[in-house]
């Protein structure tokens, strides 16, 4: 989680929103991405897309299959159904996201509809960091609007 925070503080850097993702196959990390919605004009430029991107092209194949995604926040719908077909073993996020009170990204996950579900942990241990970051950089939005 270390990881995507870093990569979170550079979508920071760059005026993004702080969100950070980093993709684990055997214990090291095969890619890194953080959100560039704004310099590339990209809805889809979410950090988890980015990173499952960087990480089909290391491995040369659409299946993730073995591997782990660490994601400062907990994915929207969007992401969460690309993990899903990317057939990734296991999302792991640091903070919840609003949506959580409607458990959209587990829903998506956990799928009876998709033949490939995907594990979701909550690890609570950087959750205050994270939320930090996150009110820190929409504070400074608010002020500059």
């Amino acid at each position: 989680m270390e990881e995507a925070i870093k990569q979170a503080n550079k979508a920071l850097e760059k005026d993004e929103v702080p969100i950070g993702a980093v993709i684990v196959k055997n214990g090291k990390i095969i890619a890194r991405g953080y959100n560039c919605r704004e310099k590339n004009q990209n809805a889809l430029m979410h950090a988890e897309i980015v990173a499952i991107d960087k990480a089909c092209k290391k491995l040369n194949s659409w299946r993730l299959d073995g591997c782990q995604i660490y994601v400062t926040l907990e994915p929207c719908p969007m992401c969460a159904g690309a993990i899903v077909n990317a057939r990734i073993d296991k999302l792991v996020y640091g903070c919840q996201e609003k949506t959580s009170e409607e458990n959209l990204c587990e829903k998506i996950l956990k799928s009876n509809r998709l033949n490939h579900h995907t594990e979701m942990v909550f690890d609570q241990t950087y959750q205050k960091q994270i939320s930090q970051i996150l009110s820190a950089f929409f504070q400074e939005k608010r002020k500059r609007n």
